[in-house]
């Protein structure tokens, strides 16, 4: 084995060297996904929709181009809400987006807790 080969070991057998061209491949065929801290704020968001009564379940896409996490009403439903990420758009619109169910996008941006706020719940006059 030579030491210009594109799979060669160090000496001391601790490294190895790949192509980059290779690296980013294999980068660019794994899908989008939500980090923790990400899917913390969805879950913070979720859980209160769920105690107001208004959402009852959800599900996570993790797509090549995006990750959408949609919740619903109920199961059998098409989904109230979906929340997805695309980061291709990170340095354009933001890489955060909340679309109703009749694909309407409700509010975008960079911060996906800016985002989320559209699920704030509105003060209400009430008139004794």
């Amino acid at each position: 084995m030579t030491s210009h080969d594109a799979n060669a070991e160090d000496k001391d057998g601790s490294g190895i060297v790949v192509a980059l061209h290779e690296a980013r491949r294999q980068q660019d065929d794994l899908p989008v996904t939500f980090h923790r801290r990400e899917l913390d704020e969805i879950l913070r968001v979720y859980s209160m929709m769920v105690g107001a009564s208004e959402w009852r379940d959800y599900a996570i896409d993790h797509l090549k181009d995006r990750a959408v996490f949609s919740v619903f009403r109920r199961t059998s439903e098409v989904p109230l809400y979906q929340i997805i990420k695309t980061p291709a758009l990170a340095r354009k619109q933001g890489a955060y987006s909340v679309m109703a169910a009749g694909g309407l996008i409700l509010k975008r941006g960079h911060e996906l807790a800016r985002v989320l706020s559209v699920f704030d719940k509105q003060l209400k006059l009430v008139r004794a």
